[in-house]
């Protein structure tokens, strides 16, 4: 069954996370069993992640990131592209300080935030597309809607953004996050957390 071709520089950053996913795990003295309790995630498939036989993906690494309580950049590598002089740099945007992740126009663009402490009054808007948020450190307030949610790391959200929301810091300290949006409404498909009693799908 054919795959998707990636470049040689996004496939490097690829087979290097699965070392850094053994590092992880065998620093902390963590058994294969153990996470796999923890993340919902079989032990075969975990053990192939470390040896490189199973491709990362989102819907993988976000469970074992937060069960380690680790940023996921930290296991994922941003490859070099192009010229290596060539950096992507930070931009403050409305007071935040945003860097973009993805290098190549397309559906989906892959930003890096952080929200400031004073970024705590709700302004909502709406415009088309579809967003992802998932929380590196400090505390989200995201209101979508008639809801008012406060995310930890570890923790994320999806969400339509024709509906009216807003988000930023609970006012208790900075927010760091990780944004994937879609401006023609793609969306990022997330796996839940197992249903109790049942197998997980890998």
């Amino acid at each position: 069954m054919g795959g998707v071709e990636h470049s040689p520089a996004i496939a490097q950053a690829l087979n290097a996370v699965g070392p850094r996913l053994k590092r992880l795990r065998t620093q902390r003295g963590v058994t294969l069993a153990e996470l796999a309790e923890a993340t919902g995630i079989s032990k075969s498939t975990l053990s192939r992640l470390e040896c490189g036989q199973r491709r990362p993906s989102l819907e993988l690494l976000l469970p074992i990131v937060q069960a380690h309580q680790v940023p996921l950049d930290e296991l994922v590598g941003a490859p070099e592209v192009g010229d290596p002089r060539i950096r992507l740099t930070p931009q403050l945007v409305n007071g935040n300080t945003v860097l973009p992740l993805t290098r190549q126009p397309g559906p989906l663009q892959t930003f890096k935030m952080v929200l400031p402490t004073t970024r705590r009054t709700p302004e909502s808007c709406t415009h088309e597309g579809y967003e992802w948020l998932y929380v590196l450190s400090g505390g989200l307030r995201l209101v979508l809607a008639d809801h008012d949610l406060v995310l930890r790391p570890g923790e994320a959200a999806e969400f339509d953004t024709r509906l009216p929301h807003w988000f930023g810091s609970t006012g208790d300290g900075p927010v760091e996050i990780l944004s994937l949006f879609g401006r023609q409404g793609e969306r990022i498909h997330v796996r839940a957390q197992p249903r109790l009693g049942s197998k997980p799908d890998h």
